[in-house]
């Protein structure tokens, strides 16, 4: 097997592990890094932190340090796993209902289903999100127009192609031997995100001097350990004492981009699923 089929294997089977996780009361903490550990112990590594977003929240959320959120019935929550294996990703997703949202679960289910057949060489973009729209309408529900599919690269989760949710027109068509992640999310909403709350994800944006010498080894350690790859704040508080004031210091010199949360524009529920190929 390639790195890339491990990656995807190992993201499978710790997604999978994830959704078992998803109960009343669970913390949002012990989710991610109980997904995380399983990442590890599968042999992978996070190719981003495990994503527990509930509800309106589509994407972009992991666990704070200390993080005390918990899980309620009624919950709709979406789980979001990267794994690489060697810098090749794994990127699949899924949504777990705690309520009665099974069609809305059900919508970005079958949205995915219904484009693994078209995924092969010479396929135009909008055709993707034509049948990815298309499957989610006759649900009853709308797509996420600004969020996408994307391409995968070397360290890279979003690495240039961006794949959509919908018939946005695009003729790029997907070439051979490209790795790419098909990525759904259905809403009850208007089918827009907008940004919001801090996310606790972060990722290296440029290398610069910096005076402070704590601010020097923790971007030495981001380049190695993460180098383009997004990492979360309670990695880095665990492993430096001053990693929030260190975090915060990177932010203001533009060293690191802390990625927003993406909240559905409406307040309307999401679900997302996803999974990555190699065309």
């Amino acid at each position: 097997m390639s790195d890339w089929e491990i990656a995807k294997k190992i993201a499978t089977e710790s997604l999978e592990y994830g959704k078992t996780l998803i109960k009343k009361d669970s913390l949002v903490l012990d989710i991610c890094e109980k997904v995380e550990g399983k990442i590890r112990e599968l042999g992978g590594k996070p190719a981003f932190p495990v994503n527990v977003s509930i509800n309106r929240v589509a994407a972009h959320y992991t666990a704070l340090p200390n993080d005390q959120t918990k899980l309620n019935n009624g919950d709709l929550v979406k789980i979001d796993v990267g794994v690489h294996v060697n810098g090749a990703i794994g990127d699949v997703a899924g949504s777990v209902d705690l309520g009665e949202n099974k069609e809305l679960v059900m919508a970005a289910q079958e949205a995915l289903k219904s484009v693994k057949s078209l995924i092969k060489p010479g396929i135009e973009l909008r055709e993707i999100g034509r049948k990815i729209q298309k499957t989610i309408q006759d649900y009853g529900f709308s797509p996420i127009k600004n969020l996408s599919g994307h391409e995968l690269g070397l360290y890279k989760v979003h690495a240039g192609m961006t794949i959509p949710n919908y018939d946005n027109g695009d003729t790029t068509k997907l070439e051979k031997g490209q790795h790419i992640a098909i990525e759904p999310f259905a809403t009850n909403g208007e089918g827009k995100v907008v940004e919001g709350k801090e996310s606790g994800i972060y990722r290296l944006e440029r290398v610069k001097p910096v005076r402070d010498f704590g601010a020097r080894k923790v971007i030495k350690f981001i380049q190695e350990e993460y180098k383009e790859l997004p990492f979360a704040q309670r990695w880095i508080v665990k492993k430096f004492p001053h990693g929030n004031y260190i975090l915060r210091l990177l932010e203001k010199e533009k060293i690191v981009k802390h990625y927003p949360q993406l909240v559905e524009i409406s307040k309307g529920l999401v679900s997302q699923a996803e999974t990555s190929f190699t065309v």
